[in-house]
């Protein structure tokens, strides 16, 4: 615990190591009335507020150091990003000349290779009866089921 001594000016206890009395301002010690702004111009001395000075302090005291290393870093990163899409640009896009997208998907534009193929012909069997109708694909050389055989040569009810 520090010393508490009587400030001979206004007799306040104040801490033993205090220059000036917080409560009158004048020396504790002598009583004698001290000009507080000489004193905190001595302690506190103001810096130049010149433009030139105060970006070169700045920057020794090294704060421009890191914030210049900071934009170079973000720039290397840049550079090393634009390189990387380039190279894989480089090996993945094929050399040939590109096609217009409208060729793709206008199908408007395309020729009888768009069109559906025609159904075959086919070949049905009917034995006069809509109720009864069988259809069957006839193909050369086919050889009918017997369920179908037998149902063909049965008379219609």
């Amino acid at each position: 615990m520090s010393d508490v001594i009587v400030c001979v000016a206004c007799h306040h206890e104040i801490d033993s190591t205090a220059k000036l009395c917080p409560y009158c301002g004048a020396d504790p010690r002598s009583g004698a009335k001290v000009d507080t702004q000489a004193m905190l111009q001595e302690v506190f001395r103001p810096r130049p507020t010149t433009r030139g000075a105060g970006l070169l302090d700045f920057v020794r005291t090294g704060q421009g150091a890191i914030i210049a290393a900071g934009i170079a870093i973000g720039f290397l990163i840049l550079a090393g990003l634009y390189q990387f899409v380039s190279r894989r640009n480089d090996t993945a896009v094929s050399a040939a000349s590109a096609i217009p997208i409208t060729e793709i998907t206008d199908l408007s534009d395309q020729g009888d290779e768009a069109k559906p193929l025609p159904m075959p012909d086919m070949q049905f069997q009917y034995d006069g009866h809509p109720q009864t109708m069988r259809t069957f694909v006839v193909e050369p050389g086919a050889v009918p089921p017997p369920e179908a055989v037998a149902a063909q040569a049965q008379p219609p009810h």
